[in-house]
């Protein structure tokens, strides 16, 4: 070892002791610094993924599609205790078993293809998808009313209800009293918001009352994906489902003699306390109008956020089979080529002459 010529031994060698504790200085701090670095770095990731997170479920909840609820969940939407589905769909979540396969090139954010007697899932995308439902909210409030209340029940016709917003039956007559058999066709045939709200009011005294009624009788169905805050579904705020709890509540309703006449209605001609005496309502079901054949029901919803939506119902030589659409670019054709590869594939029935449903319809 060289000795520097301007130092002696002892001050050399502490200069080299010095330097030898600087260097394990640099590295003990430089080792910290890349620990919390590390840890920054960790920190941050996790707080970017816990933001993006917190981000995707308030832009999906605004957007209507959310995390999706686990099948078995034991609580409703709205908090309350979940009862037993009036139909056990066999296959749900698992579309690896379905027995008919159609891929759209533009298919609907979510569906589902069933039998309305045994429950098997013949196809389904995004089951348990929780999204915004427009007027299929009203196939809850036809359930309540025909449970509640007798077709000739007098419904007084209210401010609230002429008023409301979105589609109407619109001819309304305020202060008087509509048989409530006239007023349930009109809110499933032309999908009137009017007409929700004066059904809402008549059978809880409020439509905040009857809002209630409508989770509890979700929860007591099962529904764990739906919540609802409106009789009609004109605003999407808080008032969402799933494909999977619609097919239950399709099951539901078509279970009400009541509910299945009007909802296989193309049109009617109702006694109405108006000039004429008579109110002329139309289906806007794109299976009845197009002349689906075996068609049955049920409803159609659309607003900005939830999309076109369709449940539609159909039964060919005692096989009844039911369609959930949501958010669908062409609802009618969809259900149509989705029904029909059922009845003939899965079943198979021959072919019916059809006519065609417009590839947009």
């Amino acid at each position: 070892m060289s000795i520097s010529p301007f130092m002696t031994p002892g001050q050399s060698r502490q200069r080299r002791a010095s330097s030898a504790r600087r260097r394990r200085r640099r590295r003990m701090l430089l080792a910290a610094l890349l620990l919390l670095v590390a840890v920054a770095a960790i920190a941050v990731a996790r707080g970017d993924t816990s933001t993006r997170s917190d981000r995707h479920a308030a832009g999906g909840a605004r957007a209507g599609a959310r995390a999706v609820p686990a099948p078995a969940a034991r609580h409703s939407q709205s908090g309350l205790a979940l009862g037993q589905p009036p139909l056990k769909l066999s296959g749900a979540g698992d579309a690896q078993q379905d027995p008919v396969r159609v891929a759209f090139r533009d298919p609907p954010r979510a569906g589902i293809l069933f039998n309305l007697s045994t429950g098997q899932v013949l196809w389904q995308r995004n089951p348990y998808t929780v999204l915004p439902m427009a007027s299929l909210t009203k196939m809850m409030t036809a359930l309540l009313t025909v449970e509640s209340a007798p077709p000739n029940a007098p419904v007084r016709v209210t401010r609230e209800a002429v008023n409301a917003d979105g589609s109407k039956v619109g001819v309304l007559p305020l202060g008087k009293h509509v048989r409530l058999e006239s007023m349930l066709y009109g809110l499933l045939l032309p999908s009137g918001n009017d007409a929700a709200v004066a059904l809402a009011q008549h059978v809880a005294g409020s439509v905040n009352r009857f809002v209630l009624r409508m989770n509890a009788e979700a929860a007591k169905l099962g529904l764990g994906c739906t919540r609802y805050s409106s009789p009609s579904g004109y605003y999407d705020r808080g008032n969402y489902t799933c494909a999977a709890d619609l097919a239950e509540l399709a099951h539901a309703d078509l279970q009400q003699p009541r509910i299945a006449a009007v909802t296989r209605t193309y049109s009617a001609v109702l006694p109405f306390p108006i000039k004429g005496g008579k109110l002329y309502l139309y289906n806007n079901n794109p299976l009845l109008i197009y002349g689906y054949p075996g068609v049955t029901g049920l409803k159609t919803g659309q607003t900005e956020a939830a999309g076109r939506c369709l449940v539609a119902t159909a039964e060919r030589h005692g096989v009844r089979l039911g369609v959930v659409l949501l958010h669908s670019p062409a609802p009618g054709a969809q259900a149509k080529e989705l029904l029909d590869s059922a009845f003939q594939g899965v079943y198979h029935q021959a072919p019916v002459p059809e006519p065609p449903i417009p590839p947009s319809a």
